[in-house]
């Protein structure tokens, strides 16, 4: 009874104090301070090299990955943290004493900070980054196990510095993945279209809204949400999360829109009219946005019965006269609950029936729904259950042409570093002038094994000139060579290699 009664209380309007709190909250922004951006560990490091350290070399790649089909990343999102976080003077004198106060209160300890180092990064470099960096052009399809990015420091006096950065850059993992995930669910939709007889692949047709971001609510952050909406729009157009338009357009010179929406219902703009209201909630939806294209959930009570009587019969002329003489106008039924694969091919039946004088055939003999109605399923996606959506409907003699799909957590949140076991490693030292190789082969785990010299990467028919004893071979047995053998580390598709040198 307690509960019930508090739960009536928030009926009375909000009041001003609180507003004014919040706002006030709001002032204290999050200084960035590229000192701060490390593992708490890295601190230390500067005095762990050997005697006479120079220069340390260092890469990332993705050590592979256990999704079946997943053999290959699209590289995507360093520009953005080079951008936003190392490029120009990012070391002042005002950084450095923040670091100090809080690794002196972090360690308790005031002699590990490496205060010496950063000053000098500020008066010979002017507080800017003396680090060189290399990386595959991003957008590009590079097999696992392969080389992404390079690091080295360009001052000798700044040999620490390169592996103080890793934890900042192997944060590229995250817009990789999202992009990976992204395109292999494009992927599939595009194979079950094909295989169902699309023949019309011209955006606005084809892939290019064909899965919709719905993923802000579903991040961790504002800022996952603008890198991985970001990384989400290198394969598709479609997008409810504004945060990625920011990003594409201030980190990567978009000057046009990079992705797209429409208007669209949620579930409190349909319920707010009552069971009842229904059907009127759903027209409003039709008379405010006569032209183009709008979105409109449709399960808040009876989902089969608003797709058979509402959108099918009683407003069924309104959907039709949406097309018309100069005008081009869509509605997209949105399911939200129940099987994925069960209610959507329930849906398109329903729909396919109720509009049946103007459905056509593909060329597969796959019914297609007029274009002046559509499907978007964007409960329950992610790259398993899109294939499987598609598979039942093709099964039930309907095109993929019909359904769109919408995937929120699943398409930027379900998925962490090891997804691709992204590493960063070093592979080189410079001591005193000599270059040495660096690597890990832990013979607990051989998967671990990282590459040793210095790392670039070639199409494999630009590498003439070795022999079968230069291809990479890797330990064999707890005996076996540690590092392994050979330098070529060939892709299984054999089209790139990493040579190290």
């Amino acid at each position: 009874k307690r509960i019930r009664e508090h739960r009536r209380v928030p009926r009375r309007r909000p009041n001003s104090g609180i507003q004014c709190e919040a706002s006030a909250a709001m002032a204290y922004a999050w200084t960035e301070n590229i000192i701060l951006m490390s593992d708490s560990y890295k601190v230390s490091h500067h005095a762990q090299y050997p005697p006479g350290t120079e220069y340390v070399y260092s890469y990332f790649e993705s050590r592979g990955c256990d999704n079946k089909g997943w053999d290959s990343v699209c590289f995507f999102g360093l520009q953005y943290f080079l951008k936003r976080y190392m490029s120009g003077q990012v070391v002042t004198k005002e950084k450095i004493d923040e670091a100090q106060e809080i690794y002196n209160m972090h360690f308790g300890d005031d002699s590990l900070f490496y205060r010496a180092g950063w000053e000098y990064i500020l008066e010979k470099h002017g507080g800017k980054l003396p680090v060189e960096i290399k990386a595959v052009p991003e957008g590009m399809i590079i097999p696992n196990k392969t080389v992404l990015f390079t690091m080295v420091n360009t001052d000798p006096k700044c040999f620490w510095l390169t592996n103080f950065l890793e934890t900042l850059l192997v944060q590229v993992w995250y817009p990789m993945t999202v992009c990976t995930n992204s395109r292999y669910q494009k992927i599939s939709i595009h194979d079950w279209m094909a295989k169902t007889g699309n023949e019309d692949w011209k955006t606005p047709a084809g892939l290019g809204f064909k899965l919709h971001d719905f993923g802000f609510r579903g991040v961790s952050s504002v800022e996952s949400a603008a890198i991985g909406g970001c990384a989400h729009l290198v394969n598709f157009l479609g997008t409810d999360t504004v945060a990625s338009l920011v990003c594409a357009k201030k980190y990567y010179g978009a000057d046009t829109a990079s992705g797209f929406s429409i208007p669209a219902s949620e579930h409190s703009t349909i319920t707010s009219w009552g069971l009842d209201g229904e059907c009127n909630a759903m027209e409003n939806m039709l008379d405010k946005y006569p032209s183009g294209l709008v979105a409109c959930v449709s399960d808040s009570f009876d989902l089969f019965r608003a797709c058979r009587e509402y959108w099918g019969d009683k407003l069924k002329d309104k959907i039709k006269g949406r097309i018309g003489e100069g005008k081009f106008g869509r509605l997209v039924v949105r399911p939200d609950s129940g099987d994925p694969a069960t209610t959507v091919c329930e849906v398109l039946k329903i729909l396919l029936e109720q509009f049946k004088e103007d459905v056509t055939t593909t060329k597969t003999g796959h019914k297609v729904l007029p274009p002046y109605i559509r499907v978007i399923q964007g409960d329950g996606v992610d790259w398993e259950s899109i294939p499987k959506i598609l598979e039942k409907m093709a099964g039930e003699g309907i095109a993929a042409e019909n359904v769109a799909f919408g995937s929120g957590g699943a398409l930027l949140q379900k998925m962490n570093r090891d997804t691709f076991k992204c590493a960063f490693k070093c592979a080189e030292i410079t001591v005193n002038g000599e270059a040495k190789d660096v690597f890990k082969d832990p013979k607990t785990d051989k998967g671990k094994a990282s590459k040793k010299g210095r790392l670039t990467l070639q199409k494999a028919e630009d590498a003439t000139g070795f022999s079968e004893e230069d291809k990479y071979k890797p330990r064999e047995g707890d005996d076996g060579v540690p590092g392994g053998t050979g330098f070529l580390h060939y892709t299984p598709c054999g089209t790139y290699v990493t040579i190290a040198s």
